[in-house]
């Protein structure tokens, strides 16, 4: 059978009108009965209410102190820290060690100029003094290496001439 073709049927009964009467008088009879247990609960519930009221006013404030004492400064600390490090403007201490770095190189440069300047000059002045040592030097070299090619020159044309003869 299909789901389709179970079809339930409401039908409403009609209570009469003396059987809810009935149960109104009924319920008044309970309430008068309850009632008396309710407002002991209430009361019982008032005091119970009150007792945790007191019992949980001091742990609550002991709780704030423990909270302000020693949680917060390590809160605080941690987000001053987060903030430190998320903001977009850098401190001011990070750009002089840059600056004074480069100052220190332009400084060492200078010198180290400085110093090459004067050995250059030193260095000239001392090749000039050994080409003037070195040129009367080559000279006398070259006076004595003309003086051998000349002597053999004239010991061969000794020799030519007295074969010719």
């Amino acid at each position: 059978m299909s789901l389709t073709m179970k079809k339930r049927r409401h039908t409403e009964a009609m209570a009469p009108q003396a059987w809810l009467g009935l149960m109104k008088g009924q319920a008044r009879k309970a309430g008068r009965r309850v009632s008396p247990m309710a407002e002991t609960a209430r009361d019982m519930a008032a005091h119970r209410l009150e007792d945790a009221r007191i019992w949980a006013a001091p742990k609550l404030d002991q709780a704030s102190h423990s909270v302000e004492e020693q949680l917060a400064p390590m809160v605080s600390a941690f987000l001053a820290e987060m903030s430190r490090r998320v903001d977009v403007s850098p401190a001011r201490p990070r750009r002089r060690w840059p600056i004074l770095a480069l100052l220190t190189g332009a400084a060492i440069g200078a010198v180290g100029a400085i110093m090459y300047r004067n050995n250059a000059q030193r260095w000239t002045d001392t090749m000039k003094d050994n080409m003037r040592e070195g040129v009367s030097d080559t000279s006398k070299w070259t006076g004595e290496q003309a003086k051998e090619a000349a002597d053999k020159a004239g010991r061969k044309s000794d020799d030519i001439s007295g074969k010719i003869s």
